[in-house]
């Protein structure tokens, strides 16, 4: 079990310091916080994007992800469509400057994943840890519950 805790510790603590540099290098280069680089890439993704598709592929409720939508929109690089399915919900699509922005930022965060990590893991070790994640990502537990 306290292997088990260290894990949990390693694994909040690399999270933490990745996403902080990252953070870093996208807002002082392109002035983009990378909650918004995350959300754009969410949106690029998929084919057809709805907030509530955002929220769930983020793990951020539904209201946190259409103030994030907002605040794309509002810098241009984002706009939300009718949808022709469900009148109550809209579209999300990348403007042609949301899709230049996050050509840029995938660039500098992949430049800087690749400073970060490759004087430390092998490209074969990148692999298989990226095959773990997915693996403990999909059959991890879902949204918290009670438990008695």
């Amino acid at each position: 079990m306290a292997e088990l805790r260290r894990v949990f510790s390693d694994a909040g603590r690399v999270q933490a310091r990745l996403e902080t540099a990252v953070n870093l290098r996208l807002r002082s280069e392109l002035g983009l916080p990378l909650v918004l680089f995350e959300l754009m890439t969410a949106i690029a993704d998929a084919d057809y994007c709805r907030i509530q598709d955002v929220a769930a592929g983020l793990g951020v409720s539904a209201g946190s992800a259409s103030k994030l939508a907002d605040r794309l929109c509002a810098l241009g690089y984002c706009r939300r469509l009718p949808n022709p399915e469900d009148r109550r919900s809209a579209i999300l699509q990348l403007t042609p400057a949301g899709q230049r922005k996050l050509a840029a930022a995938t660039r500098c965060v992949d430049q800087e994943l690749e400073q970060l990590l490759s004087p430390v893991l092998s490209a074969a070790q990148i692999t298989e840890l990226a095959a773990t994640l997915r693996e403990l990502r999909s059959a991890g537990p879902g949204p918290p519950t009670q438990r008695r």
